[in-house]
């Protein structure tokens, strides 16, 4: 299988997807793109947490017009999804998009598709062709996961051999099934047969809970692989929790690394304080920031001073106060309401150092 460092390098925007061993990390939009300032929220909030390109949804014209404002605006690489009207995909184009996300199953005719391409060209804009588990036939939905990843390969086939026609390579892949199985065995498929970059999500994964144990499981095999150039990690939730969840998976696959290491115990019956609430204090704190910096949050004795050796940081709780340790060095000990304000400052005095 070609591993993402040896897959075609297609520019998109500001940036290159493909051979590199840093997977980009993308999100959608969750708010219709002709509400241009709430959008631009989104993809200011999205950019800080570590987006490398953000997709909009193309419904209508005011959709596609706003993608100059908001291309100039963000700074970020966009990616037009259109779906159905080949005219969309023309504008969002003339209007600064960086790419954009056609379906085979809906674009329309060969002729259509001529005109996708001559004008992705002239805008030297990537085109990126997603399948999903629609786009396998009826009459295959019950077999093995094996036939429906051949099936979503097979869906995909003639249109990049149509792109390939035309002379165009600056291709984009996905082929994204809501089954894991199914999904790992269509992108395996696809590395050994094209040499363009891959675009990693299970789709239609649900929420918070149920997607990031469905996405770690279909996604970490493939990325520990060496497969794929970009990730999405698809949440019924907005797109800030996706960058969030795909940048935490990235960084504890070893692909990421200037990020957050974040450490809290399960806790049990000897925990004295309230961990919870600091623990996702502690951990968006950092995320939010992006500090590269491994910080842990302990609720005993027993297992507080041994995590907090693998440290920078740490704190350690018991009986209502908790303990500071850098680099596995105690450090000082206050009450419970202090917990966060200390390790704040502990954070800035490391950094400083």
């Amino acid at each position: 299988m070609r591993r993402r460092e040896e897959t075609r390098k297609v520019r998109i925007g500001t940036i290159e997807m493909g051979g590199s061993p840093r997977p980009l990390v993308q999100s959608m939009c969750s708010v219709k793109t002709s509400r241009k300032e709430e959008v631009l929220g989104q993809l200011l909030r999205c950019k800080e947490l570590g987006a490398d390109l953000m997709r909009l949804s193309v419904l209508d014209e005011e959709d596609a017009r706003a993608f100059s404002f908001l291309s100039k605006e963000s700074g970020l690489p966009l990616v037009a999804d259109i779906h159905f009207d080949y005219r969309l995909a023309l504008l969002a184009l003339d209007e600064g998009a960086s790419a954009v996300r056609i379906n085979p199953g809906n674009i329309g005719g060969k002729d259509r598709a001529e005109m996708v391409v001559e004008s992705a060209r002239r805008h030297r804009a990537a085109i990126r062709i997603g399948a999903n588990s629609g786009s396998i036939p009826k009459e295959l939905e019950e077999k093995s996961p094996k036939v429906r990843a051949e099936a979503l390969l097979s869906s995909i086939s003639p249109y990049v051999s149509l792109l390939e026609s035309l002379d165009f390579h600056d291709i984009v892949l996905s082929l994204k099934g809501s089954d894991v199985r199914e999904t790992v065995e269509a992108y395996r498929l696809a590395a050994e047969k094209y040499p363009y970059p891959l675009h990693l999500g299970i789709t239609e994964a649900g929420p918070m809970e149920t997607s990031l144990v469905r996405s770690a499981a279909g996604l970490a095999p493939l990325l520990l692989d060496g497969i794929g150039d970009t990730v999405r990690i698809s949440l019924t939730e907005p797109p800030e929790e996706e960058i969030k969840a795909a940048s935490r998976l990235l960084h504890d696959l070893g692909l990421l690394p200037d990020y957050p290491t974040f450490i809290s115990c399960p806790t049990c019956g000897r925990t004295e304080v309230d961990l919870l609430p600091l623990a996702r204090r502690v951990r968006d704190y950092l995320e939010e920031r992006r500090i590269p910096l491994t910080v842990a949050v302990m609720g005993c004795a027993v297992n507080g001073p041994g995590e907090a050796r693998h440290a920078d940081l740490a704190l350690c709780g018991g009986k209502g106060r908790w303990a500071l340790y850098r680099k596995g060095e105690h450090v000082l000990s206050f009450p419970e309401e202090e917990a966060y304000g200390r390790l704040l400052e502990a954070i800035d005095a490391y950094l400083a150092r």
